[in-house]
Protein backbone atom coordinates (compact mmCIF):
# COMPACT_ATOMS: atom_id res chain seq x y z
CA UNK A 1 0.00 0.00 0.00
CA UNK A 2 1.54 3.15 -1.27
CA UNK A 3 -0.71 5.90 -0.43
CA UNK A 4 -0.67 7.47 3.41
CA UNK A 5 -3.96 7.66 5.03
CA UNK A 6 -5.53 11.22 6.23
CA UNK A 7 -5.00 11.77 9.86
CA UNK A 8 -6.68 13.93 12.69
CA UNK A 9 -4.91 15.56 15.76
CA UNK A 10 -7.04 15.07 19.02
CA UNK A 11 -6.72 16.11 22.33
CA UNK A 12 -8.11 14.22 25.34
CA UNK A 13 -9.41 15.95 27.85
CA UNK A 14 -8.67 14.75 31.46
CA UNK A 15 -9.73 15.32 35.13
CA UNK A 16 -6.22 17.09 35.98
CA UNK A 17 -6.45 16.99 39.67
CA UNK A 18 -3.49 19.53 40.31
CA UNK A 19 -1.69 20.89 43.45
CA UNK A 20 -1.82 24.54 44.31
CA UNK A 21 0.76 25.17 46.59
CA UNK A 22 4.14 23.05 46.18
CA UNK A 23 6.19 24.52 48.78
CA UNK A 24 3.07 24.49 51.18
CA UNK A 25 2.35 21.35 50.43
CA UNK A 26 6.01 20.22 50.81
CA UNK A 27 6.15 21.98 54.56
CA UNK A 28 2.92 19.74 55.34
CA UNK A 29 4.91 17.27 54.53
CA UNK A 30 7.72 18.15 56.40
CA UNK A 31 5.60 18.65 59.51
CA UNK A 32 3.97 15.31 59.43
CA UNK A 33 7.08 13.28 59.29
CA UNK A 34 9.20 16.19 62.12
CA UNK A 35 6.22 17.79 64.30
CA UNK A 36 6.90 21.01 65.36
CA UNK A 37 8.14 21.04 68.67
CA UNK A 38 8.64 17.47 69.31
CA UNK A 39 12.67 16.99 70.63
CA UNK A 40 14.07 14.24 67.76
CA UNK A 41 15.80 14.28 65.75
CA UNK A 42 18.83 17.11 67.72
CA UNK A 43 19.87 19.85 65.62
CA UNK A 44 22.52 18.62 63.80
CA UNK A 45 21.16 15.29 62.81
CA UNK A 46 21.91 14.06 59.17
CA UNK A 47 19.04 12.96 57.30
CA UNK A 48 19.47 11.41 54.01
CA UNK A 49 16.92 11.66 51.09
CA UNK A 50 16.93 8.86 48.96
CA UNK A 51 17.00 10.08 45.07
CA UNK A 52 15.77 8.26 41.98
CA UNK A 53 17.15 7.99 38.18
CA UNK A 54 13.42 8.82 37.52
CA UNK A 55 12.22 11.79 36.15
CA UNK A 56 9.69 13.28 38.12
CA UNK A 57 8.15 16.35 37.52
CA UNK A 58 8.94 18.41 39.87
CA UNK A 59 12.03 16.96 41.17
CA UNK A 60 14.42 19.44 41.79
CA UNK A 61 11.63 21.96 43.35
CA UNK A 62 10.44 19.48 45.69
CA UNK A 63 13.97 18.12 46.51
CA UNK A 64 14.97 21.88 47.29
CA UNK A 65 12.13 22.78 49.46
CA UNK A 66 12.73 19.69 51.20
CA UNK A 67 16.38 20.49 52.15
CA UNK A 68 15.17 23.95 53.35
CA UNK A 69 12.81 22.17 55.55
CA UNK A 70 14.86 20.14 56.89
CA UNK A 71 17.58 23.28 57.15
CA UNK A 72 15.20 25.24 59.17
CA UNK A 73 14.75 22.61 61.40
CA UNK A 74 18.79 22.77 61.85
CA UNK A 75 18.96 19.11 60.23
CA UNK A 76 21.84 18.69 58.16
CA UNK A 77 20.00 17.27 54.67
CA UNK A 78 21.91 15.04 52.02
CA UNK A 79 20.94 12.79 49.09
CA UNK A 80 22.20 9.92 48.22
CA UNK A 81 21.47 8.35 44.95
CA UNK A 82 19.17 5.47 45.27
CA UNK A 83 18.78 3.97 41.36
CA UNK A 84 19.81 0.42 41.69
CA UNK A 85 21.45 -0.74 38.25
CA UNK A 86 21.13 2.58 36.86
CA UNK A 87 23.60 4.64 35.54
CA UNK A 88 25.76 1.45 34.46
CA UNK A 89 25.54 0.61 38.58
CA UNK A 90 28.12 3.09 38.66
CA UNK A 91 29.21 6.28 40.96
CA UNK A 92 29.92 8.22 37.55
CA UNK A 93 26.76 7.02 35.35
CA UNK A 94 24.74 7.80 38.61
CA UNK A 95 25.96 11.60 38.42
CA UNK A 96 25.30 12.04 34.93
CA UNK A 97 21.74 11.09 35.32
CA UNK A 98 20.94 13.31 38.82
CA UNK A 99 22.82 16.10 36.58
CA UNK A 100 20.37 15.37 32.94
CA UNK A 101 17.41 15.94 36.09
CA UNK A 102 18.76 19.03 37.13
CA UNK A 103 19.96 17.58 40.70
CA UNK A 104 22.98 19.00 41.83
CA UNK A 105 24.81 20.24 45.25
CA UNK A 106 24.11 23.90 43.56
CA UNK A 107 20.95 23.32 42.67
CA UNK A 108 19.38 21.47 45.78
CA UNK A 109 21.10 23.21 48.39
CA UNK A 110 22.61 20.26 50.04
CA UNK A 111 25.54 17.31 49.46
CA UNK A 112 24.72 14.71 46.58
CA UNK A 113 26.37 11.31 47.65
CA UNK A 114 26.60 8.57 44.81
CA UNK A 115 28.21 5.70 45.49
CA UNK A 116 27.87 1.72 45.05
CA UNK A 117 28.49 1.59 48.51
CA UNK A 118 25.88 -1.60 50.02
CA UNK A 119 26.06 -3.22 53.12
CA UNK A 120 23.87 -6.68 53.82
CA UNK A 121 21.57 -6.19 56.83
CA UNK A 122 20.56 -9.73 56.70
CA UNK A 123 17.86 -12.01 54.99
CA UNK A 124 13.83 -11.46 55.05
CA UNK A 125 12.11 -13.86 57.38
CA UNK A 126 8.80 -12.93 56.62
CA UNK A 127 6.78 -13.62 52.79
CA UNK A 128 9.94 -14.51 50.69
CA UNK A 129 11.88 -16.10 53.57
CA UNK A 130 16.08 -15.78 52.80
CA UNK A 131 16.42 -13.31 50.27
CA UNK A 132 19.64 -10.94 50.92
CA UNK A 133 18.89 -7.59 52.33
CA UNK A 134 21.62 -4.87 50.80
CA UNK A 135 21.02 -0.90 51.49
CA UNK A 136 23.20 1.98 50.99
CA UNK A 137 25.88 3.00 52.95
CA UNK A 138 25.01 6.52 53.51
CA UNK A 139 21.35 5.22 54.70
CA UNK A 140 23.09 3.20 58.07
CA UNK A 141 25.24 6.03 58.57
CA UNK A 142 22.70 8.79 59.03
CA UNK A 143 20.66 9.53 62.14
CA UNK A 144 17.08 9.38 59.75
CA UNK A 145 16.22 8.30 56.17
CA UNK A 146 13.12 9.97 54.06
CA UNK A 147 12.03 7.73 51.64
CA UNK A 148 11.33 10.44 48.33
CA UNK A 149 9.41 8.57 45.46
CA UNK A 150 6.45 8.69 43.31
CA UNK A 151 3.98 6.13 43.00
CA UNK A 152 2.35 4.60 39.91
CA UNK A 153 1.99 1.33 38.34
CA UNK A 154 4.47 -0.60 37.36
CA UNK A 155 5.77 -1.66 33.75
CA UNK A 156 6.63 -5.52 34.28
CA UNK A 157 4.17 -6.69 37.12
CA UNK A 158 1.67 -5.38 39.14
CA UNK A 159 1.34 -6.10 43.09
CA UNK A 160 -0.17 -4.58 46.42
CA UNK A 161 3.07 -2.05 46.42
CA UNK A 162 4.35 -1.15 42.40
CA UNK A 163 6.72 1.70 41.69
CA UNK A 164 6.98 3.78 45.18
CA UNK A 165 8.62 3.60 48.40
CA UNK A 166 8.63 0.13 48.86
CA UNK A 167 10.18 -0.68 45.57
CA UNK A 168 13.15 2.43 46.82
CA UNK A 169 14.02 0.38 49.85
CA UNK A 170 13.93 -3.35 48.38
CA UNK A 171 15.27 -2.06 44.78
CA UNK A 172 16.76 1.10 44.73
CA UNK A 173 18.47 1.42 48.00
CA UNK A 174 19.88 -2.12 47.30
CA UNK A 175 21.82 -0.25 44.21
CA UNK A 176 23.42 -2.85 41.92
CA UNK A 177 23.56 -5.21 43.78
CA UNK A 178 20.09 -5.58 45.58
CA UNK A 179 18.36 -4.82 42.18
CA UNK A 180 20.76 -7.70 40.70
CA UNK A 181 19.23 -10.19 43.48
CA UNK A 182 15.79 -8.95 43.67
CA UNK A 183 15.24 -9.21 39.92
CA UNK A 184 17.21 -12.58 39.97
CA UNK A 185 13.66 -14.11 41.22
CA UNK A 186 12.35 -13.40 38.25
CA UNK A 187 9.01 -11.12 37.50
CA UNK A 188 6.46 -13.38 39.21
CA UNK A 189 8.12 -13.38 42.29
CA UNK A 190 9.21 -9.48 42.67
CA UNK A 191 5.81 -8.23 43.99
CA UNK A 192 6.06 -10.82 46.89
CA UNK A 193 9.82 -9.51 47.68
CA UNK A 194 9.57 -5.79 47.43
CA UNK A 195 7.57 -6.08 50.87
CA UNK A 196 9.45 -8.68 52.44
CA UNK A 197 13.03 -6.70 51.75
CA UNK A 198 11.47 -3.20 52.71
CA UNK A 199 10.23 -4.86 56.14
CA UNK A 200 13.74 -5.65 57.08
CA UNK A 201 14.64 -1.84 56.11
CA UNK A 202 12.19 -0.72 57.81
CA UNK A 203 13.26 -2.72 60.75
CA UNK A 204 17.11 -1.94 60.50
CA UNK A 205 17.76 1.44 58.92
CA UNK A 206 16.63 4.75 60.56
CA UNK A 207 13.87 5.18 58.50
CA UNK A 208 11.46 8.28 59.44
CA UNK A 209 8.99 8.13 56.81
CA UNK A 210 8.26 9.12 52.99
CA UNK A 211 6.83 11.56 50.77
CA UNK A 212 5.00 10.32 47.89
CA UNK A 213 4.34 12.21 45.29
CA UNK A 214 1.56 11.42 42.76
CA UNK A 215 0.97 12.49 38.87
CA UNK A 216 -2.03 13.56 36.97
CA UNK A 217 -2.48 12.38 33.37
CA UNK A 218 -0.65 15.97 32.24
CA UNK A 219 2.34 14.32 34.64
CA UNK A 220 1.91 17.25 36.47
CA UNK A 221 2.45 16.98 40.60
CA UNK A 222 -1.54 15.97 42.07
CA UNK A 223 -0.26 15.33 45.61
CA UNK A 224 2.81 15.40 47.87
CA UNK A 225 2.45 13.63 51.09
CA UNK A 226 4.68 12.98 54.18
CA UNK A 227 3.79 9.52 55.82
CA UNK A 228 5.00 8.31 59.14
CA UNK A 229 6.67 5.61 58.89
CA UNK A 230 4.25 3.68 61.04
CA UNK A 231 1.37 4.74 57.86
CA UNK A 232 3.93 3.28 55.49
CA UNK A 233 2.46 0.52 54.63
CA UNK A 234 -1.41 1.12 54.63
CA UNK A 235 -0.96 4.67 52.90
CA UNK A 236 1.19 3.36 49.67
CA UNK A 237 -1.75 1.16 48.92
CA UNK A 238 -4.47 3.58 49.07
CA UNK A 239 -1.79 6.03 47.01
CA UNK A 240 -1.45 3.34 44.23
CA UNK A 241 -4.93 3.11 43.70
CA UNK A 242 -5.05 6.85 43.39
CA UNK A 243 -2.48 6.68 41.00
CA UNK A 244 -3.39 4.38 38.63
CA UNK A 245 -6.94 5.99 38.38
CA UNK A 246 -4.63 8.97 36.92
CA UNK A 247 -3.00 7.03 34.43
CA UNK A 248 -3.63 8.51 31.00
CA UNK A 249 -4.63 5.84 28.13
CA UNK A 250 -5.46 5.56 24.50
CA UNK A 251 -8.45 6.70 23.42
CA UNK A 252 -8.93 3.02 21.63
CA UNK A 253 -8.62 -0.56 22.63
CA UNK A 254 -7.57 -2.14 19.53
CA UNK A 255 -6.00 -0.64 16.70
CA UNK A 256 -3.32 -1.87 13.17
CA UNK A 257 -0.64 0.09 14.33
CA UNK A 258 1.06 2.62 16.87
CA UNK A 259 3.57 4.89 16.00
CA UNK A 260 5.90 5.93 18.97
CA UNK A 261 8.08 9.17 17.78
CA UNK A 262 10.57 8.78 20.66
CA UNK A 263 10.92 5.95 23.38
CA UNK A 264 13.21 7.03 26.68
CA UNK A 265 13.85 6.26 30.47
CA UNK A 266 12.43 10.12 31.05
CA UNK A 267 9.15 8.13 30.30
CA UNK A 268 9.01 5.43 31.71
CA UNK A 269 11.47 2.84 33.07
CA UNK A 270 10.91 0.68 30.02
CA UNK A 271 11.50 3.29 27.64
CA UNK A 272 7.56 2.82 26.77
CA UNK A 273 5.30 2.10 29.32
CA UNK A 274 3.92 -1.19 28.92
CA UNK A 275 0.26 -0.21 30.67
CA UNK A 276 0.04 1.95 27.30
CA UNK A 277 0.98 -0.42 24.86
CA UNK A 278 -0.02 -3.29 26.27
CA UNK A 279 2.91 -5.42 25.86
CA UNK A 280 5.05 -7.50 28.36
CA UNK A 281 7.65 -9.25 26.68
CA UNK A 282 7.93 -11.67 29.75
CA UNK A 283 8.18 -15.26 28.95
CA UNK A 284 5.64 -17.21 30.78
CA UNK A 285 3.26 -14.33 31.17
CA UNK A 286 0.44 -13.68 29.06
CA UNK A 287 0.30 -10.60 27.21
CA UNK A 288 -2.40 -7.88 28.49
CA UNK A 289 -5.58 -8.48 26.28
CA UNK A 290 -5.95 -5.10 25.94
CA UNK A 291 -4.72 -2.52 24.55
CA UNK A 292 -3.90 -5.08 21.52
CA UNK A 293 -2.09 -3.29 19.17
CA UNK A 294 -1.15 -5.26 15.77
CA UNK A 295 2.21 -3.62 15.11
CA UNK A 296 4.23 -0.70 17.10
CA UNK A 297 7.13 1.67 15.53
CA UNK A 298 9.34 3.83 18.03
CA UNK A 299 11.03 6.62 15.75
CA UNK A 300 13.54 7.68 17.92
CA UNK A 301 15.09 7.73 21.61
CA UNK A 302 15.16 10.84 24.28
CA UNK A 303 18.13 12.74 24.91
CA UNK A 304 17.65 12.32 28.78
CA UNK A 305 17.70 8.25 27.54
CA UNK A 306 21.52 8.87 27.61
CA UNK A 307 21.79 5.84 24.98
CA UNK A 308 19.64 3.81 26.89
CA UNK A 309 16.85 1.89 24.76
CA UNK A 310 15.49 -0.81 27.38
CA UNK A 311 12.45 -1.22 25.88
CA UNK A 312 13.48 -1.19 22.32
CA UNK A 313 12.16 -4.97 22.03
CA UNK A 314 8.91 -4.16 22.81
CA UNK A 315 8.65 -2.99 19.20
CA UNK A 316 8.34 -4.22 16.06
CA UNK A 317 9.96 -1.69 13.27
CA UNK A 318 12.28 0.97 14.32
CA UNK A 319 14.72 3.25 12.56
CA UNK A 320 18.64 3.98 11.86
CA UNK A 321 18.24 7.00 13.80
CA UNK A 322 17.25 5.21 17.06
CA UNK A 323 19.44 2.38 16.41
CA UNK A 324 23.16 4.57 16.43
CA UNK A 325 22.34 6.12 19.65
CA UNK A 326 22.30 3.55 21.87
CA UNK A 327 24.30 2.66 24.36
CA UNK A 328 24.59 -1.06 24.45
CA UNK A 329 26.66 -1.02 27.79
CA UNK A 330 23.93 0.55 29.69
CA UNK A 331 21.09 -1.08 27.73
CA UNK A 332 21.53 -4.17 28.24
CA UNK A 333 23.24 -3.77 31.55
CA UNK A 334 19.65 -2.70 33.05
CA UNK A 335 17.66 -5.58 31.08
CA UNK A 336 20.24 -8.37 31.88
CA UNK A 337 19.38 -6.99 35.51
CA UNK A 338 16.01 -7.21 35.28
CA UNK A 339 16.18 -10.58 33.78
CA UNK A 340 14.35 -9.52 30.70
CA UNK A 341 16.95 -9.80 27.14
CA UNK A 342 14.44 -9.53 25.44
CA UNK A 343 13.48 -6.02 26.05
CA UNK A 344 17.46 -5.30 24.60
CA UNK A 345 16.41 -6.78 21.08
CA UNK A 346 16.73 -4.69 18.29
CA UNK A 347 13.58 -5.08 15.66
CA UNK A 348 13.58 -4.31 12.00
CA UNK A 349 15.32 -1.52 11.08
CA UNK A 350 14.98 0.68 8.58
CA UNK A 351 17.07 3.74 7.24
CA UNK A 352 13.66 6.51 8.06
CA UNK A 353 10.65 6.96 9.20
CA UNK A 354 9.18 7.00 5.77
CA UNK A 355 10.57 3.30 5.26
CA UNK A 356 9.56 2.02 8.81
CA UNK A 357 5.43 3.69 7.98
CA UNK A 358 5.51 2.10 4.27
CA UNK A 359 6.98 -1.47 4.95
CA UNK A 360 4.56 -1.10 8.33
CA UNK A 361 1.98 -0.27 6.07
CA UNK A 362 3.12 -2.84 3.46
CA UNK A 363 2.90 -5.87 6.08
CA UNK A 364 -0.96 -4.82 7.24
CA UNK A 365 -1.95 -5.61 3.73
CA UNK A 366 -4.87 -3.57 3.98
CA UNK A 367 -7.08 -2.94 0.69
CA UNK A 368 -8.13 0.91 1.76
CA UNK A 369 -5.44 3.48 3.61
CA UNK A 370 -8.95 4.62 4.91
CA UNK A 371 -9.40 1.40 6.81
CA UNK A 372 -6.60 1.82 8.68
CA UNK A 373 -6.76 1.82 12.58
CA UNK A 374 -3.41 4.38 13.24
CA UNK A 375 -2.35 6.22 15.83
CA UNK A 376 0.59 8.33 15.95
CA UNK A 377 2.00 9.73 19.72
CA UNK A 378 4.59 11.33 21.31
CA UNK A 379 5.98 9.08 23.53
CA UNK A 380 3.69 6.97 26.12
CA UNK A 381 3.48 9.51 28.89
CA UNK A 382 1.99 12.57 27.06
CA UNK A 383 -1.36 10.91 25.63
CA UNK A 384 -3.13 14.06 25.59
CA UNK A 385 -2.70 15.23 22.14
CA UNK A 386 -2.22 12.63 19.07
CA UNK A 387 -2.79 11.97 15.55
CA UNK A 388 -5.28 9.41 14.53
CA UNK A 389 -6.29 7.83 11.28
CA UNK A 390 -9.55 8.53 9.89
CA UNK A 391 -11.12 5.28 10.74
CA UNK A 392 -10.13 5.40 14.64
CA UNK A 393 -11.36 9.19 14.18
CA UNK A 394 -14.75 7.65 13.44
CA UNK A 395 -14.34 5.55 16.48
CA UNK A 396 -14.03 8.12 19.08
CA UNK A 397 -15.21 11.33 17.01
CA UNK A 398 -18.56 11.18 19.37
CA UNK A 399 -16.87 11.02 22.67
CA UNK A 400 -17.49 14.37 24.71
CA UNK A 401 -13.34 13.68 26.18
CA UNK A 402 -12.30 14.32 22.58
CA UNK A 403 -11.56 17.29 21.07
CA UNK A 404 -10.54 17.44 17.24
CA UNK A 405 -7.81 19.81 17.07
CA UNK A 406 -6.86 19.79 13.38
CA UNK A 407 -7.63 17.42 10.41
CA UNK A 408 -7.57 15.72 7.90
CA UNK A 409 -4.51 16.29 6.96
CA UNK A 410 -2.07 13.93 4.50
CA UNK A 411 0.88 12.23 6.16
CA UNK A 412 3.75 13.54 4.93
CA UNK A 413 7.48 13.19 5.08
CA UNK A 414 10.83 15.10 5.04
CA UNK A 415 13.68 15.17 2.43
CA UNK A 416 15.24 12.72 4.55
CA UNK A 417 12.30 10.77 5.32
CA UNK A 418 11.51 12.15 8.68
CA UNK A 419 7.69 12.17 9.87
CA UNK A 420 6.37 15.68 9.49
CA UNK A 421 3.85 15.87 11.96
Amino acid sequence: MSDYPSVYRIKQKFARSQLGDLEAAVEQAVDRLFPPGQQSPAPGSTIGITVGSRGITNIVPILTSIVAQLKSRELQPFLFACMGSHGRGEPEGQKEILESLGITPESIGAPVSCSGEVRLLGHTTKGIQGLPVYCAEEALSSDGVIVVNRIKAHTSFSGTYESGMMKMMAVGMGRAKGASMVHSLGVGRIADAIPAIAGVILERVPVVGGIAIVENEYEETALIEGIPKAELWEREKELLILSKSYMPKLPVKHMDLCIVKEMGKNYSGTGMDTNIIGRLRIQGIPEPEEPFIQYLGVLDLSEPSHGNATGIGLADYTTKRLVSKIDRQATYLNCMTSGLVVRAAVPMTFETDEELMKNALSILRLAEPSSLKLAIIHNTLHLDEMWVSEALWREIQDDPKIELVEGPVRIQFGDEGQLQL
